[in-house]
């Protein structure tokens, strides 16, 4: 069992769940259903959901550094563009919701903190607390579980909620890596603290 969450200090990040991305994944179909579990278990007890996209513009791609190993090639390519709809927030977590119940960013590099203004939105919010889902797991979860941690924030990850590439590196990752630094939990118990939170609201 987790702790117990305080709804109004808490967010849900849903990272990089986007079309372009989530082609790469063997379960993809499977992954989005979990999102919006957590996502509905989040907003049924007022946790703020926000979203976090990687997608550029023709000047971010031109701001990329040739040395940069992740982003210079798809800088030269075009790639992650900003305009592309393919680019955006997957189709499912934005159905029957309007453009301005939820708060999106858009980062150019790895983290859902970098180049982003997250941190500071997250502080006038007052939220300390940060519930993570996304992919992938190598990339944008790893990257905010640590940058996060160093901002004292608390965190929990959704195992069932991420997904990467490579099967293996995920188990890894979600089972000797992160816990060090956040709670790991699934799906099924992150609905059940979230109807905890309900009731002693």
């Amino acid at each position: 069992m987790i702790p117990a969450l305080a709804p109004g200090r808490t967010a849900l990040l849903l990272m990089d769940l986007q079309p372009s991305l989530l082609h790469e994944l063997p379960e993809p179909d499977r992954l989005l259903r979990n999102a919006q579990r957590a996502q509905r278990a989040a907003l049924a007890v007022g946790i703020r959901e926000i979203h976090v996209r990687v997608a550029f513009t023709d000047d971010d791609h031109a701001a990329v550094p040739a040395h940069n190993k992740v982003f210079a090639p798809l800088a030269e390519t075009g790639g992650l563009a900003a305009a592309e709809r393919d680019n955006d927030v997957h189709p499912s977590l934005r159905e029957g919701r309007g453009s301005a119940d939820v708060h999106t960013v858009t980062k150019t590099r790895v983290g859902a903190f970098s180049t982003t203004s997250l941190d500071a939105f997250l502080r006038e919010q007052g939220i300390d607390t940060l519930v993570l889902a996304g992919v992938i797991t190598s990339g944008v979860v790893l990257s905010t579980v640590r940058e996060a941690a160093d901002r004292d924030y608390r965190l929990f990850v959704l195992a069932d909620a991420c997904d990467d590439p490579d099967p293996r590196l995920h188990r890894t990752l979600m089972e000797s890596v992160l816990p060090t630094q956040a709670d790991v939990l699934g799906v099924a118990a992150f609905e059940d603290a979230a109807r905890r939170a309900a009731t002693v609201r």
